[in-house]
């Protein structure tokens, strides 16, 4: 049988001290990518290079000799061992002393010298985190590679860990690669985002580059549950259902391209619009309020995002569309 690469025309570089978000869906390759880096997995063609020094491709450096930190999904802390004793195994390499000393000083960093006897059953889902964690810290790796290292906590908890998470990484001018596959996480994370589909990198950049100027509707669609609506390109314009659309952006003449509207670009009002529109529902998020609305000529409803509380009794609104919210593909 023919062998599938799982990873294709890979070129990442990162800067020393840089937090980078790797992202995508299940299957996109980016654990496969951290196992290459960490030197579980070998490459068939190519490089990877630490500080300058190759670790795979014409030479094989092994795993234990690459200075990386792992940070697992599932913390692989050691049931049998202590809070300690987790963290000085991967300092057996280095004087006992020493050693001590280096766990003494993450763990007073991480602020788990509390945990120091406990044993990983007796910890929260945070506690293991920060355990898990300190251990990657202790050896000073060059790079600390982080797969998907929050999901198995609460989404209550998740938010607060991830922050202290990065702010003791910044601390520490750590370089680190974050795999996720969550989109706000990926963004909220990361100094750059690189974002993969089928094995290859699809766009990378800053945060704001990925959500404000995707590349192409994957990256669009993976940042942002957009409203899609058909036009029709003529003289600089998108004609659509919903008005016509000023547009420099490339574009084939006579072409039928797709709007991509943002929720939140959409603006209700009682009385004051473009078009008219009915509330099919509303789903109320706290601060924000989702409505789903029915246009004339629009197949599928629209779907906005706003601040503004309007009365359960209106069914009939004014809509408005902001241009900067409008991506077209």
């Amino acid at each position: 049988m023919g062998r599938r690469a799982i990873l294709q025309d890979i070129t990442l570089e990162i800067g020393r001290g840089e937090i980078i978000s790797l992202v995508g869906h299940s299957g996109c390759g980016k654990s496969t990518l951290l196992r290459i880096i960490a030197g579980v997995e070998t490459i068939d063609t190519g490089q990877v290079l630490i500080e300058g020094q190759e670790v795979d491709g014409a030479n094989f450096v092994e795993p234990e000799a690459r200075a990386v930190g792992f940070v697992f999904q599932d913390y692989a802390l050691f049931p049998h061992l202590s809070v300690r004793d987790n963290i000085l195994f991967g300092l057996k390499r280095s004087p006992r002393q020493q050693a001590a000393e280096a766990a003494a000083d993450i763990m007073r960093r991480i602020g788990i010298e509390h945990l120091a006897d406990r044993f990983p059953h007796t910890l929260s889902g945070g506690e293991q985190q920060r355990v898990a964690l300190a251990r990657a810290l202790a050896p000073r790796p060059g790079i600390i590679l982080m797969d998907e290292p929050f999901s198995n906590l609460d989404q209550g908890l998740r938010g607060q860990v991830r922050a202290n998470t990065l702010s003791l990484l910044r601390s520490l001018n750590a370089t680190v690669i974050l795999v996720t596959h969550d989109p706000q996480e990926a963004l909220s994370a990361g100094d750059r985002v690189v974002l993969m589909r089928g094995g290859r990198i699809v766009q990378a950049g800053t945060p704001y580059d990925l959500h404000d100027n995707p590349a192409n509707p994957y990256a669009a669609e993976f940042f942002c549950a957009y409203n899609k609506v058909s036009g029709s390109y003529r003289d600089g314009t998108i004609e659509t259902v919903l008005g016509a659309f000023p547009w420099s952006g490339p574009v084939r003449p006579d072409s039928q391209p797709t709007l991509y509207i943002r929720p939140q670009a959409i603006t209700l009002s009682r009385d004051d619009g473009e078009f008219t529109a009915r509330i099919s529902s509303r789903s109320f998020h706290g601060e924000t309020e989702q409505f789903e609305l029915n246009v004339d000529g629009l197949e599928s409803s629209l779907r906005a995002v706003t601040r503004e509380r309007f009365p359960a009794e209106i069914d009939v609104v004014k809509v408005s569309i902001s241009p900067e919210g409008v991506l077209v593909f």
